[in-house]
């Protein structure tokens, strides 16, 4: 049984009867996927914050304060432009504005250049205290919190 779109597209699926079928979505439908999409969304933003506690605690334990705050501003220049762009997209699913594909590449954009501004910031407002391995370890829990989804199977 083939599926298709509703929004418009032009071709239509083939069945073995060789006739066009449609999927429809009802609103209960379209409820239920926005749903599981939003669990989704919000798993892999509170796994990154816990990677990013992780981080923190483990850099805090090993050599200090200052490697703390430094896995800190490592974690949160992905962290909060991640959840920024999660919450535009949350925004997508249940509110007025729609997402579109153009939107996604600007979110990504937008997270992006946002890491690479906090880093630069950290590299030229804290040249004398940042702790780079522990910035390193922050940044790179916050990209591989999928890691603990995936671990605890929830991954969406």
């Amino acid at each position: 049984m083939g599926f298709e779109n509703t929004e418009g597209s032009d071709k239509p699926s083939e069945t073995e009867g060789g006739g066009d079928t449609r999927l429809v979505l009802t609103e209960r439908d379209r409820a239920a996927i926005n749903q599981r999409a939003s669990k989704g969304i919000v798993r892999v933003i509170v796994a990154q914050a816990i990677m990013l506690s992780v981080a923190v605690l483990a850099s805090w334990l090993v050599s200090g304060r200052a490697a703390a705050a430094s896995a800190l501003i490592g974690g949160c220049a992905y962290l909060v432009p991640n959840a920024i762009f999660a919450l535009r997209l949350l925004v997508g699913l249940w509110g007025p504005a729609q997402s579109s594909p153009f939107t996604f590449f600007v979110g990504e954009a937008f997270k992006l250049g946002t890491a690479v501004i906090v880093l630069g910031l950290a590299a030229w407002l804290g040249s004398g205290w940042v702790v780079w391995p522990a910035l390193v370890v922050g940044l790179l829990f916050v990209l591989k919190g999928y890691v603990l989804l995936l671990a605890s199977r929830r991954l969406p």
